[in-house]
């Protein structure tokens, strides 16, 4: 069940409402069924929510599992400003795995092509061991990839990090069995059945803040394979690309090395709503360029233990 551009009247907050209700559902057999959890935490709208669920699911105790975060090194700063207030307002116990330490000490090599999306994984399953987590919560939902669309609610790693499409256990009458090896971890994703509008309505409905790059604002761009990417230390005009200040907003906040912007004035949560009713694109589809890599470029990172 997810929200529509052509939703009736006075359906939305049922609608929520029963998203809600799952989402709460899952987070608490989770914590009620492992022993050690971690909530996967970017400072995105997705994980940025999930968080949001998860101080519900306590309340009124306060959020009991650390936050971590797989840092790249190319960032915006934008969200990792955010993600430190968010972790100091909730007074939350922060879990940083570095790409940019992996690199100095020669334990990864730089990619061709600068970006470090995909060296992530390598970290995130140290991360994962060094930590004991058996499990770890993620923000990903099916509307985002043909391979999120694939993956239960609760997807088994097994003891290398990796996710099998084809060896996945049914979920039934909203049951979910968490049991796995000793040296395997559970990926947990309670919000699966969102969609984009739905996490937009939401933050919407419970007035959650959100990184400001979310929202239109100027900034120095260039024009790369459709998408307007931003000028950073990272991210640089080839000759031949002219850099113009532009009116973006970021719809997804991954590297700074890969992520794009679109084109627009939405600077409310009601205009990105809007905004939102005709796009025809999902937000990786229109703005990652790692996902371009190949049709199952995904599916590809996801085997290898990728979030």
């Amino acid at each position: 069940m997810s929200l529509t551009a052509t939703a009736r009247p006075g359906t939305q907050r049922s609608v929520l409402d029963a998203l809600e209700a799952e989402s709460i559902h899952i987070i608490r057999e989770v914590l009620a069924e492992f022993e050690k959890p971690g909530l996967l935490f970017s400072g995105g709208k997705d994980s940025v929510v999930v968080l949001h669920l998860l101080a519900k699911a306590v309340f009124p105790g306060r959020v009991p599992i650390p936050v971590v975060h797989i840092d790249t090194g190319h960032n915006f700063g934008e969200v990792l400003d955010f993600r430190d207030a968010v972790v100091a307002r909730y007074g939350l116990n922060l879990v940083v795995g570095s790409v940019q330490e992996y690199i100095d000490r020669g334990q990864l090599a730089q990619l061709p092509d600068g970006t470090r999306n995909r060296l992530q994984t390598r970290v995130l399953l140290d991360t994962i061991e060094s930590n004991g987590f058996d499990v770890v919560f993620g923000g990903a939902r099916r509307d985002e990839d043909k391979a999120r669309a694939k993956e239960r609610i609760l997807s088994l790693r097994d003891e290398f990090g990796v996710w099998d499409p084809r060896n996945q256990r049914p979920e039934i009458w909203n049951l979910y069995n968490g049991r796995h090896e000793p040296d395997w971890h559970v990926r947990a994703f309670p919000i699966s059945n969102w969609t984009e509008r739905d996490i937009w309505a939401y933050i919407q409905r419970e007035d959650i803040a959100l990184p400001s790059i979310y929202f239109a604002h100027q900034r120095q761009v260039f024009e790369r394979d459709g998408m307007w990417r931003a000028v950073t230390a990272v991210s640089q005009p080839e000759p031949g690309e002219q850099v113009a200040i532009r009116e973006v907003r970021y719809r997804t906040v991954g590297d700074a090395s890969c992520t794009g912007a679109v084109l627009s004035n939405a600077d409310t949560v009601q205009k990105v709503l809007d905004e939102l009713a005709v796009a025809t694109l999902t937000e990786r589809g229109a703005t990652r360029a790692d996902d371009r890599i190949s049709a199952a470029g995904m599916e590809d990172r996801k085997t290898e233990g990728y979030f």
